[in-house]
């Protein structure tokens, strides 16, 4: 079954993240405060990690460029914010939907183990790398679920279609998912994580989710330079 590997990884998150909720509603506020100030720099750098990945600068200035043009063309922000707003209201007031869904999905998605894991997974039926991922994810979504709150939940089912996606496609996008193209993915993807950090010590507003198309155009600009 190709997509076993990946319902188990996004199981762990969907479960684990649901416990962080329920967790986080009885620690005391200020708790909370700190835990999330660690957590920002932590989650700043396991980015700076990952963005030293890449080798090619210049596919990351581009990918951030042209990413941002189209996300502001495309106004991503506004759009999930609108329909995060809506869920928070569902939820819980103190619910930052936003912030702990592109956080949490960013923090499991990105980088080359979801995505040589999901070769594995749609190539050779191995889904070792999957089920090792899947502790991994689980844990740190609780922590990041006990500080963020519902919307890490969510960042399960972003998981099992980003990474159920790739693995169904495997055989086809295998070719051109070279060692170089998947360091500047994971390069680009990276810094995205740092910006999410820097957001949530307060330290910039950076729009993220209008960032979000850089994460793919390194695949394309790696074609031509």
């Amino acid at each position: 079954m190709i997509l076993l590997g990946t319902l188990v990884n996004g199981a762990a998150v969907l479960v684990f993240s649901f416990l962080g909720t329920l967790i986080g509603k009885y620690i005391p506020e200020r708790i909370l405060k700190t835990v999330n100030c660690g957590l920002s720099l932590c989650i700043i750098y396991i980015g700076i990690s990952g963005s030293l990945s890449g080798s090619n600068p210049l596919i990351a200035i581009l990918s951030i460029t042209v990413g941002a043009l189209i996300g502001e063309l495309l106004n991503l922000d506004k759009h999930f914010n609108s329909v995060s707003k809506l869920l928070e209201s569902r939820l819980s007031k103190k619910t930052d939907f936003a912030n702990g869904f592109v956080s949490a999905t960013l923090m499991i998605c990105v980088g080359a183990w979801a995505i040589t894991g999901a070769l594995d997974a749609g190539i050779k039926l191995d889904h070792s790398s999957f089920f090792a991922k899947a502790a991994v994810d689980a844990t740190s979504t609780f922590i990041m679920a006990t500080a963020l709150g519902a919307g890490v939940i969510f960042s399960g089912i972003a998981l099992i279609v980003y990474q159920g996606s790739l693995a169904l496609l495997a055989n086809a996008i295998s070719p051109f998912l070279t060692d170089a193209v998947i360091s500047e993915l994971t390069c680009v993807g990276s810094l995205l994580i740092v910006a999410i950090g820097l957001n949530m010590l307060g330290v910039t507003k950076i729009k993220v989710l209008n960032l979000l198309p850089a994460i793919f155009l390194p695949f394309i600009f790696c074609l031509f330079l």
